[in-house]
Order: structure tokens, then C-alpha cells, then sequence
């Protein structure tokens, strides 16, 4: 707390504020007011002050049910205007054109956009790999997938709560299909979420497009949280590698754009050494 206090110190109301929307951040529910106070300590009358001057602007949201506290749709505004510009895609760029050229197929950055995984990002291996051809126009920047589908958004989506899948899937209809396979229910979703979350990559073949295979990793921000996924898609019986030495090479690329972002994987999965 120490260190907060002194970087806001120059003006101690602004500091204050961004400590309560970082304290928010970082929880995965609402927050009371008191647990607030304690945590940040902070007196509560000065506490109260800055959540008005929050929740009016939209940066807090107050829920009466509950009694506490919790991001509001502006801090989720500001966040998607920075997974929108330059930033991230400017230090994905390289580590993705680097993945590339070692796999000699394309890799793509993606990120969650509601229930749909949008990409950012797309490198193609440069023209010295024989007989490149690129198959996956489905995964062309600004395309957008159902996320539950794709390697790349359920790498993500396995580090969200039961109730956020509630609320991006609310009824079994949203759980669409392209190809006839994919989970139908959200136990099902869940189940193999779970499962991504524990081994700390997913995998999907065919799900988006016949004949395709794809295996993603999530980057993870300095509240150890996902931001974003690296991943790749190939013709499942035409491939330059197997799907393990694939996996690894993604592993390594999700660990270095972590870094990057001075973020923190939440813990030790699977990275057979990434660096």
C-alpha cells in the first residue's frame, strides 16, 4: 500500500481513484465498501466520495442486491479501446511474425468480443517455406467466430467464471454450431473449458471448418487475467508438424507476449520450458 500511496501523491483524490478501479479490477466479484476501506485503507468517507464520482461516470456500478461494488461499463469501454488500437498488436506483431516463420504456417492473435472471437492479427510465414499455401482465410484479420468454437477464444474463455459463460451464453441456443460438432449445452462448455484451463492451451479440429485443426494459448495482463490468444490453424491431414511441437512453439509465443504486456500467468501450466 505504501507504494500507492506515494505515486499518488501529487494528487491524492485521482490516485485514490484509480486504486479503487484496480482493486476492482483484480477481484473476480463485487466488492463492499467496507472490504474496500480495509483493503485500500482508506478512510470511508473519502471512500464514498470517489464511488459516487465513479459510479456517476460509469467507471463503478453500484449493486444494490449485492452492497458492494464492481467495474462499471466505462472501465469496460476503456479496456476494449486499448485491445482495439495499437499497443498490443504493435508488441504481438513480432513475436507472432517470429512464431511464424519457425512453424512455417500462419499464426493469429485474437481476443473475445462478447460470446465472439475476433482477430487482430494474422502472420504469414515468409515466402522462403516451399510450398506454403495459406488455408485458413477463415481466420483473416477482422473475421469474427463463435468463441466457444475457436482454439483461440476458448483459450480465453477457460479463465472466466460460471456466471460470465451464463452471461455470454444465456440460452442453449447461442451455443451454435458450424460443422455439426461443439458443445451443445454449457455444462458441456464447461466441462472442456475446465480442462483447457488446466492443461493451459485448447485445441479444435473441425469445429470451425471441415478439414481444419487449430490450438491456441492465452496471454495473460498484470491482474493475471486473460487479454488475448495466440494461435494457429492448419489442414489437419496436410501438416509440417505435429500438433505437440505446434502447441509448444505457441506455449513459448504466449509466454513472451505475457511479458511483454508485464502480465502474469496465474500459474505454472504446461510450458515444457517456454522462455
Amino acid at each position: 500500500m505504501s507504494e500507492r500511496r506515494t505515486a499518488s501523491s501529487a494528487s491524492p483524490a485521482v490516485g485514490r481513484a484509480l486504486d479503487v478501479l484496480l482493486h476492482l479490477a483484480g477481484r473476480s466479484g463485487p466488492v463492499r465498501a467496507s472490504a474496500l476501506a480495509r483493503d485500500l485503507e482508506m478512510p470511508r468517507s473519502s471512500l464514498y466520495h470517489i464511488l459516487a464520482v465513479l459510479v456517476d461516470r460509469g467507471f463503478v456500478a453500484y449493486l444494490p442486491e449485492e452492497r458492494a461494488y464492481g467495474l462499471g461499463v466505462a472501465s469496460f469501454e476503456i479496456g476494449s479501446a486499448y485491445l482495439r488500437h495499437e499497443p498490443l498488436k504493435r508488441l504481438a506483431r513480432p513475436i507472432l511474425r517470429n512464431l511464424s516463420s519457425r512453424l512455417g504456417q500462419s499464426v493469429h492473435l485474437g481476443i473475445l468480443y462478447g460470446a465472439e472471437t475476433v482477430y487482430l492479427l494474422k502472420e504469414r510465414p515468409p515466402r522462403c517455406h516451399s510450398g506454403y499455401t495459406d488455408a485458413t482465410p477463415v481466420t483473416d484479420v477482422g473475421v469474427r467466430l463463435p468463441a466457444h468454437l475457436t482454439a483461440n477464444g476458448r483459450a480465453i474463455l477457460a479463465h472466466s467464471s460460471e456466471a460470465h459463460l451464463r452471461a455470454v451464453f444465456p440460452r442453449p441456443g447461442y451455443l451454435v454450431t458450424r460443422t455439426g460438432r461443439g458443445p451443445r449445452s454449457l455444462a458441456e462448455l464447461w466441462n472442456l473449458l475446465a480442462r483447457d484451463r488446466e492443461r493451459g492451451w485448447s485445441e479444435e479440429v473441425e469445429l470451425v471448418s471441415e478439414g481444419l485443426r487449430s490450438i491456441g494459448v492465452p496471454a495473460f495482463d498484470h491482474n493475471e487475467r486473460p487479454i488475448a490468444a495466440v494461435s494457429s490453424t492448419w489442414r489437419r491431414h496436410y501438416h509440417r508438424h505435429e500438433a505437440d511441437h505446434v502447441r509448444h512453439i505457441l506455449q513459448q509465443g504466449a509466454a513472451r507476449l505475457t511479458a511483454a504486456v508485464a502480465g502474469h500467468a496465474p500459474h505454472a501450466h504446461g510450458t515444457d520450458g517456454a522462455q
